[in-house]
């Protein structure tokens, strides 16, 4: 459940409220709270999205190609791990997936910690923000399998089966097989991002010192586990789009 406005809400409220209110009542569907229409887990999506394009704006302003920074590399170090993966699931050509999956990679990851910083809170525990980034992969692996086969390739690859005959059966059975792919990435990152909050609340209530700090540490660890499993998935779903034979 949302709690009280974090200080990042208020502000985006205080800028965009009136525009996004007005605008969700010229569409039907009218904010509960019109003053407030920014909840604190779009807030902290939107928060996110613009750290990651500073830190990436002082990365890039300070590339060097002879004596890179420490940043540099770590954000190298992330980029050779897309690569690697993509290389070994997906295979010949798959560089072009990098920079999609390295955002992806750093917003999901971002999202997952910003809970343990004070004042902040993890919007990944709850479903709109992680089925809406279930829905950006969903829509990013079929629009690469229609850019490589075509609509009708892609459909008869990936939707009909290996023969001809069984095509009126497999047909909603892959339907319904794509679209639990959106259900399953967005229930796992949003139960172990509840979980591992849950479990950092429970123990820091029994031992408020020392041992809660630990629990952060696991807390990002987790972050970061399940950052990669997302984008692992995000590549095998783009693999079989873009597969020759099935």
């Amino acid at each position: 459940m949302e709690h009280q406005q974090l200080w990042f809400t208020a502000l985006l409220n205080s800028v965009l409220g009136g525009p996004i209110a007005a605008l969700m009542a010229a569409v039907g569907h009218p904010a509960a709270d019109p003053a407030h229409p920014i909840a604190n887990h779009y807030a902290m999506q939107v928060f996110a999205a613009l750290v990651i394009m500073v830190i990436l704006g002082v990365v890039r302003a300070g590339i060097s190609m002879d004596r890179p920074g420490k940043l540099q590399q770590f954000f190298e170090l992330i980029i050779d791990g897309i690569d690697g993966m993509l290389d070994e699931i997906v295979g010949h050509g798959a560089k072009v997936f990098i920079p999609m999956l390295f955002t992806l990679a750093l917003f999901i990851f971002l999202c997952n910690i910003l809970g343990i910083i004070p004042s902040l809170a993890t919007p990944t525990d709850q479903v709109s923000a992680t089925l809406g980034l279930a829905l950006v992969a969903f829509v990013y692996y079929n629009y690469w399998g229609i850019h490589h086969h075509g609509v009708r390739g892609y459909i008869k690859a990936s939707f009909m089966g290996p023969m001809m005959a069984i095509a009126p059966l497999m047909l909603p059975i892959e339907i319904v097989s794509h679209l639990a792919r959106v259900l399953s990435l967005s229930v796992r990152l949003m139960a172990n991002m509840i979980a591992g909050h849950n479990i950092t609340l429970i123990f820091a209530g029994l031992v408020p010192l020392g041992l809660p700090i630990l629990f952060e540490g696991l807390h990002m660890a987790v972050g970061a586990l399940q950052a990669y499993v997302f984008i692992m998935l995000t590549t095998v779903y783009l693999a079989g789009a873009v597969a020759e034979e099935h």
